[in-house]
C-alpha cells in the first residue's frame, strides 16, 4: 500500500524544537551587530567616549527590547512544542511561518534604531510583533484541533496559553497606539510590558497578565 507523502512529512516535534533553537540563536545574535565601538578616531578624551556611550543608549534600549521579545517568544514556542505530542506538515510549516517572522526581527529593530522617531518604523516593529503573536496563536488553535496535543492536556492549558497570547498582543497594540503621541512613549510602553511577562512568575500582582 503506498503511503502519500503529504501524511508522514513533518512529523518530527524534537526537529522543529531544533531548527528553532538554531534561528533563534541566530536571530537573537544579529541584533547585537546594530551596536557599533565608537570610532577611535572620533574621540579625544574620557569626555568625548562618555558622550559616544550615551549616545548608543537608544540603540541600546532597542537591541534590549527586541531581545527580550524573542526571548519571551521562544519561550512560548518552546512550551507549545512541549506539549505536542507530535507535528504534521501543516503545523510545521505553520511554524516555519513563526520563524520566519523571528528572522525579520534584526531588521525591524534596525529600522527603528535609524528611525527612531518615524511612526512609521514603530509601525512596522509592532507589525513584526503582532505577526509572531497571531502565528503562535494559529499553532495553538491548530494543533488542538488536529489532535496533535499530548495526552492529558488540560483544556484549561489551552486557555491560558490563548489568553496569555492575546492579552500579550493587547498590550502591544496599546504600545503602538501610544505612538500617536510619541514614539518615544509607544517604546517605553512596550519595554514595559517586556519587562512584565520577564518578572511577572516572579511578581505575584503581575501573575494574571
Amino acid at each position: 500500500m503506498e503511503t502519500r507523502y503529504n501524511v508522514f512529512a513533518g512529523g518530527s516535534a524534537e526537529r522543529l524544537a531544533a531548527l528553532s533553537d538554531g534561528v533563534f540563536a541566530v536571530a537573537m545574535t544579529l541584533l547585537v551587530l546594530d551596536l557599533h565601538v565608537p570610532a577611535a578616531e572620533a574621540l579625544h578624551g574620557e569626555h568625548d567616549l562618555r558622550a559616544a556611550l550615551v549616545g548608543l543608549l537608544p540603540r541600546l534600549c532597542l537591541y534590549l527590547m527586541s531581545f527580550l521579545t524573542l526571548g519571551i517568544f521562544w519561550v512560548g514556542q518552546q512550551t507549545q512544542l512541549n506539549h505536542f505530542a507530535r507535528s504534521n506538515r501543516d503545523l510545521t510549516w505553520i511554524h516555519l511561518a513563526f520563524l520566519f517572522a523571528v528572522t525579520l526581527m534584526p531588521f525591524s529593530t534596525v529600522l527603528m534604531g535609524d528611525f527612531i522617531a518615524y511612526r512609521t518604523a514603530l509601525v512596522i516593529y509592532w507589525l513584526n510583533i503582532l505577526l509572531l503573536g497571531v502565528i503562535l496563536y494559529a499553532s495553538w488553535r491548530y494543533a488542538a484541533r488536529a489532535g496533535l496535543l499530548r495526552e492529558g492536556v488540560a483544556a484549561q492549558t489551552g486557555r491560558d496559553v490563548e489568553r496569555r497570547i492575546i492579552i500579550a498582543q493587547t498590550l502591544y497594540a496599546v504600545g503602538a497606539l501610544l505612538s500617536v503621541v510619541s514614539t518615544t512613549w509607544s517604546l517605553v510602553f512596550i519595554m514595559l510590558v517586556q519587562l512584565n511577562y520577564v518578572l511577572a512568575p516572579r511578581i505575584g500582582f503581575l501573575q494574571r497578565l
